[in-house]
């Protein structure tokens, strides 16, 4: 999920001496996800913001996107024991497929 949101590997060459993705995210999480979200994900005509999330997008985008990181980030966890449930999981998501679509 990270991965996908952030259009980053676990492997990139950004994470030396210790970091990692999981890393990378919980720094931003929530108030900077816009940072690091892969600006292939928003399409907007606009300049991506210097700090915060300020790209005006619709609230249940910003909803869904605050929720998609939350799992990656719990799914991401270093302790197996500490990763969201599978389906847990599925049910997130497909609540937060509701919520988006709602929006719409």
């Amino acid at each position: 999920m990270l991965e996908m949101l952030t259009g980053k590997s676990p492997t990139d060459e950004m994470f030396e001496d210790g970091e990692n993705l999981h890393n990378f995210v919980t720094v931003s999480f929530p108030d900077n996800l816009l940072q690091i979200l892969d600006p292939l994900l928003v399409p907007t005509e606009e300049a991506p913001p210097l700090k915060g999330n300020n790209w005006n997008l619709d609230p249940n985008v910003e909803m869904c996107l605050v929720s998609l990181f939350r799992i990656g980030l719990s799914c991401s966890m270093k302790s197996p024991k500490d990763r969201m449930k599978i389906a847990d999981v599925t049910r997130e998501l497909n609540r937060i497929s509701e919520a988006f679509l709602v929006g719409e």
